[in-house]
């Protein structure tokens, strides 16, 4: 009987420790996969990452010259794996929360419709038969650059009949189509059945003002790219001029949809010019620094935590007020740009 008990307890006991392996090993492939591959980090600051179990961070020889890495370890011992790091010296931005108004140009003519035209041979539409799609971006035709619907009716007049020659431009790839334009006699001009649209305009919320090293003002609005209200395409920025705004109306999000400011471009000059529209936001640079606006220290993503926040924004006018927030998710890479998951919960 002493040694019977004493194989049952030991059965127990190896269960018990292979439940654990199991679990530790789930723990570490979970934060594997869900911290981020790389981090920006501040030389006057500890860095650490806000998770429900300790990970630690431990420097070693990075694997590519001029590089920085360090190795992530659950309670300081079990390797999670390895991160490149990017050091960053102290900034400070100020908070935003403003609207703005945006004027831009497309670099090229963005294809918003294809409609049919009426050929003697019936009706047809040449730019949908040689390939193009709405959302393509039309940078030439006929080798001439394209950046205006007059531009695309002076090439195709042009042609006098011939073929046309379009280099266009969807999701980074570019191809070159031939065209072949109806002569419509009701308008007496040849047509390719494309609708195009060269400018947009728009309001947006300033996420962070920054002092550039040139001591040039910088900001961002960041959240998503500023994209063509009929296709959804991104718009390739070729220029585009900052404007004051007020506000005047929102309207609420939904799964699917953001939400929109609705106001008023305020009468003058421009305050700022567009420098990129991306996928994360749009950013650029003002004439003049905000005025009174509070400045903090600029944050790392693994400085977020779970929990109470504040955020600045602006619904009436054009000053900007905090609003609490609750942080209830964080999301990993992956997440399709919507890193974060919060609920308003301010009684405003």
């Amino acid at each position: 009987m002493f040694f019977r008990f004493d194989f049952f307890r030991l059965r127990r006991v190896t269960a018990c420790i292979a439940a654990l392996i199991m679990s530790l090993c789930g723990t570490v492939q979970f934060y594997a996969h869900s911290l981020p591959d790389h981090f920006y980090t501040d030389a006057d600051r500890p860095i650490s990452v806000a998770t429900a179990l300790p990970v630690t961070f431990s420097n070693r020889t990075p694997s590519v010259p001029h590089g920085q890495e360090a190795e992530l370890r659950l309670f300081g011992m079990f390797p999670v794996k390895t991160v490149s790091l990017t050091p960053l010296g102290p900034a400070n931005v100020w908070v935003g929360g403003e609207p703005f108004g945006i004027r831009m140009l497309m670099d090229g003519v963005m294809v918003i419709s294809l409609t049919e035209v009426q050929a003697p041979e019936g009706n047809c539409c040449p730019a949908a038969d040689a390939g193009i799609r709405t959302g393509d971006i039309i940078e030439s035709v006929n080798g001439k650059r394209i950046s205006s619907n007059d531009d695309i009716q002076q090439a195709v007049a042009e042609s006098d009949g011939k073929a046309v020659s379009v280099v266009i431009r969807h999701d980074r790839v570019i191809k070159t189509v031939s065209v072949q334009p109806v002569y419509v006699s009701e308008t007496q001009r040849w047509l390719t059945g494309m609708w195009v649209r060269d400018s947009t305009a728009g309001i947006g919320t300033v996420t962070y003002y920054a002092r550039a090293n040139d001591g040039q003002i910088s900001f961002a609005g960041l959240g998503h790219a500023v994209c063509d209200a009929d296709t959804g395409s991104q718009i390739p920025l070729a220029s585009g001029d900052v404007i004051a705004v007020s506000v005047r109306d929102i309207v609420s999000g939904h799964a699917g949809k953001p939400g929109e400011l609705l106001g008023r471009f305020d009468i003058g000059e421009s305050i700022g010019t567009l420098s990129a529209n991306t996928s994360c936001g749009i950013f650029g640079t003002l004439i003049q620094p905000p005025q009174k606006q509070l400045s903090v220290p600029l944050g790392f993503r693994q400085d977020i935590s779970r929990g109470p926040a504040v955020m600045y924004t602006t619904l009436d006018g054009s000053s900007p007020q905090p609003y609490s927030i609750e942080i209830e998710e964080i999301r990993g890479e992956d997440a399709a740009l919507r890193n974060l998951v919060i609920h308003v919960t301010d009684p405003a």
